[in-house]
């Protein structure tokens, strides 16, 4: 594991588009399937980083709170499953299934997705508004494996909260940190 942060890049691009495999459903699906009536959280994420398995259940606490105010949420997983077979579509619908994900589980086969989104670690996380302009690219909350600080969502929710309220989203924001996107 290389701990790495969530790559600082100037907010307000526009989210890319993808046309990517759900893995729960078979089906492909695009940003545009997905994208939030109020605004859009995209997470890379994969089944073994211990980072990822720390937050899993607040995330998807935190996601089914606020898709009932209008925001979408999509979990993307770019990892080479050659190398790190535990993150491959047949686990990650496992995964999606067993903890009835309530997002879409994408899986970016070729990493172009991670590369348009300049995501660098799991958990990554950006956050568009309504028109799919990125205010948000920041961690989770505080907490990580092993520093004993409650797993509670709370710098995404603040960032969400203010987007809710037509209100700017917090200026500092401080990257997320994980396990690097293992790449090919």
């Amino acid at each position: 594991m290389s701990l790495t942060q969530t790559t600082s890049l100037p907010l307000g691009f526009q989210a890319p588009s993808f046309n990517l495999p759900n893995t729960v459903t078979g089906k492909q699906e695009t940003l545009e399937d997905w994208k939030g009536e109020k605004g859009t959280v995209v997470m890379f994420i994969c089944n073994h980083c211990p980072y990822v398995v720390h937050l899993r259940e607040k995330i998807v606490e935190v996601a089914r709170k606020y898709q009932a105010l209008g925001i979408s949420f999509i979990a993307i997983s770019s990892n080479d499953v050659e190398n790190y077979p535990q993150d491959a579509p047949q686990y990650m619908k496992e995964l999606a299934e067993s903890m009835d994900f309530p997002f879409p589980y994408l899986y970016d086969e070729s990493q172009q997705v991670a590369k348009d989104y300049d995501a660098a670690c799991t958990p990554d996380f950006s956050v568009f508004d309504a028109s799919l302009t990125c205010v948000y690219r920041g961690r989770f909350d505080g907490s990580t494996p092993g520093n004993g600080v409650e797993v509670t969502g709370d710098d995404l929710a603040e960032c969400l909260d203010h987007m809710l309220a037509g209100e700017p989203v917090q200026a500092h924001q401080i990257p997320s940190m994980g396990c690097n996107i293992k790449w090919k």
